[in-house]
């Protein structure tokens, strides 16, 4: 089967899981899959590998989130991605570069892989850009009416994916997002 066929079957699962649990939203979904294809051509990277890893990375959080276990979120992402990939019988080096990507989308002190190291980077763009900021004040607003919570929450998530940057070339990029939205949650408050 051909790449095409198997990322929009990948695209189709992660979609129907995003229908039925309502995470990750749909906007930072698509936040973290255009910029994980940017960056792979940006350094010349499998975008196939990395398009899967970006479509399969929180194929499980919304399940997770639904059942109060969001610490299990990679772990069960892993599982039902390796589940999904082995119908295809793909090379086992493309199969552990796509898992891999999976299982380090949180950032790592060394990726197995560039592939992962990219979609790690795409991820952090979910909570580094305007569009996936208000994205997910939008979506923490409908969990629970306690706005500080929401402001905790979104300076929790910039902080940590701001760590997680590990292209400096992107920390660059983001940096003036990360500050402004560091003001203007400081003065929310």
């Amino acid at each position: 089967m051909e790449a095409e066929k198997i990322i929009a079957a990948a695209y189709k699962l992660a979609s129907g899981e995003i229908e039925k649990y309502g995470s990750p939203p749909l906007v930072n979904f698509e936040i973290s899959f255009k910029k994980g294809r940017e960056l792979a051509q940006r350094l010349r990277a499998d975008s196939n590998i990395v398009d899967l890893g970006t479509i399969l990375m929180d194929l499980k959080l919304g399940e997770c989130l639904k059942e109060n276990k969001l610490a299990e979120h990679v772990k069960r992402s892993s599982e039902e991605a390796q589940r999904f990939l082995k119908q295809f019988h793909l090379p086992e080096d493309i199969f552990k570069k796509i898992v891999s990507c999976v299982e380090s989308h949180h950032g790592k002190d060394k990726y197995d892989y560039l592939k992962a190291e990219i979609c790690a980077n795409a991820d952090c763009y979910k909570f580094l850009t305007p569009r996936g900021i208000f994205s997910y004040l939008t979506i923490l607003s409908f969990r629970t009416q306690d706005f500080e919570e929401c402001l905790r929450q979104v300076e929790y998530k910039m902080d940590e994916k701001y760590k997680a940057l590990s292209l400096e070339v992107y920390k660059k990029e983001l940096n003036g997002y990360y500050q402004e939205f560091k003001d203007l949650l400081k003065k929310a408050r």
